[in-house]
């Protein structure tokens, strides 16, 4: 599990500028499947070899001025609770404000790693006076930097990588830990407790109930599990009157540490954009994943009605094709336990390994029924294929001219490979070289 490092602080001080400057230019999207999320608010990074998450609360700002403080202070206690270490972020040319003095109030109350960063110090001799005001928020690590000119960046990292060292990380619970996502209301909780048998969760009607991620283990069949019962996410439209969209953070913690994801649908309301993009989390996280549509019992049937949103479904999340899709009730039991199948399958698929031989026969007959398209007046020579890691499965392709190979033929290969070895509720990855690399 990675640490998370937060960056807090109120509107207009530089928080997203800095999360860019962070992260650089070593995000890269990787995945060309419609439908994939592309607005996240976290990227993972490192420094001096020290690899962390880094989640800007940037975009999480209301856009109405009647709730700002609020917000902002509630933003600041979902970073309090949920961050390992806080880079938060003032500005130094506007000096010391009230509601920097609200936030610096709210995080020095728990034993949190609190850097506190004065941003828009481009020349630090001739600015020297405006940090001075800044020692009187209370926190003892205080970096004058520039997020915009890249200006003392390296010693604030410093600073963070130091307090990351002295962290204890929690020991994880043995067993295939299971990570409950969806939206809130989607039956988490109850489906949490239908598993365990007992009431181990709150359940209530009430969106958003469950605060954090609640880990509880239990054993079927003799194979021991951890569920973990996570946060719901409600929509960026509420931001301004709830908490629950900065949940995400929490989502994302549980998803890091999942080996199986359930994505709960509500299946009165349906699938949602919502539901879409923490679908996307999980996907770009690679992490095995089965749809549960859950209400099953209170939606009202007709003929096929099971089959029609299974197909809905498949050509609305294209990029999930792999995952299975069951259709349950947390508050009556159906179909529960099928659920627990499907783990253990998923699990033992995403660690499965296939040898060279095996998938350049595949290779080879999928290549004869369909060999790749000349491009630009080439002819593509894909060589042969090996399967370099598992966990999630990643396979390398070798070609005489890789940047001509198109993704739709590498997703050709992809179904093929699926068709013969299975991988049922695995993402797989591919990576294609050129011969001899």
């Amino acid at each position: 599990m990675k640490p998370i490092v937060a960056i807090v602080g109120r509107p207009n001080v530089g928080k997203s500028t800095l999360f860019n400057k962070l992260v650089g230019d070593r995000v890269a999207i990787v995945d060309n499947q419609p439908g994939v999320t592309r607005d996240r608010l976290y990227r993972e990074t490192e420094w001096c070899g020290t690899e962390f998450v880094l989640v800007d609360t940037g975009g999480l700002e209301p856009r109405n001025n009647d709730f700002m403080m609020a917000n902002i202070k509630k933003q600041a206690e979902v970073a309090m609770n949920e961050a390992d270490v806080i880079l938060f972020v003032v500005d130094g040319k506007a000096g010391v404000t009230a509601l920097d003095e609200e936030v610096a109030y709210l995080l020095r109350k728990k034993n949190k790693h609190v850097i506190l960063c004065v941003n828009k110090i481009d020349n630090f001799q001739a600015q020297l006076e405006d940090t001075y005001d800044f020692w009187g928020l209370g926190f003892e690590d205080l970096a004058p930097v520039s997020a915009e000119h890249k200006v003392n960046l390296g010693d604030m990292l410093d600073t963070v990588v130091e307090h990351i060292n002295k962290l204890e990380m929690p020991e994880e619970e043995e067993g295939i830990k299971i990570a409950l996502i969806g939206r809130p209301n989607a039956g988490k909780s109850s489906l949490t407790n239908r598993l365990l048998g007992e009431e181990r969760s709150i359940v209530s009607d009430i969106a958003g109930t469950t605060r954090d991620s609640i880990d509880s283990s239990f054993v079927h069949n003799d194979e021991k599990y951890v569920l973990i019962d996570t946060a719901g996410i409600r929509r960026k439209s509420k931001i301004e009157e709830d908490l629950e969209y900065y949940s995400v953070l929490r989502a994302i913690k549980s998803i890091k540490r999942a080996d199986v994801c359930f994505l709960l649908l509500d299946g009165k309301d349906g699938l949602t954009e919502q539901d879409k993009r923490i679908a996307g989390i999980a996907h770009e996280e690679q992490k095995p994943l089965v749809i549960v549509v859950n209400k099953w019992d209170i939606v009202e049937k007709e003929t096929k009605t099971m089959h029609k949103m299974r197909e809905y479904l498949r050509v609305e999340l294209p990029f999930l094709s792999y995952a299975p899709i069951e259709f349950v009730s947390a508050l009556t039991g159906q179909r529960t336990l099928k659920l627990i199948d499907h783990v253990d399958l998923i699990h033992a698929e995403y660690h499965k390994r296939v040898s060279t031989g095996l998938l350049n026969t595949v290779l080879k007959e999928a290549m004869v029924l369909n060999a790749p398209p000349t491009r630009k007046g080439r002819v593509i020579k894909v060589n042969y294929c090996s399967q370099v890691s598992s966990a999630p499965p990643k396979f390398v392709i070798f070609c005489n001219h890789p940047e001509l190979l198109h993704f739709s033929y590498i997703r050709y290969i992809e179904n093929k490979f699926r068709e013969a070895f299975g991988f049922e509720g695995c993402p797989l990855t591919f990576v294609v070289n050129k011969k001899g690399d």
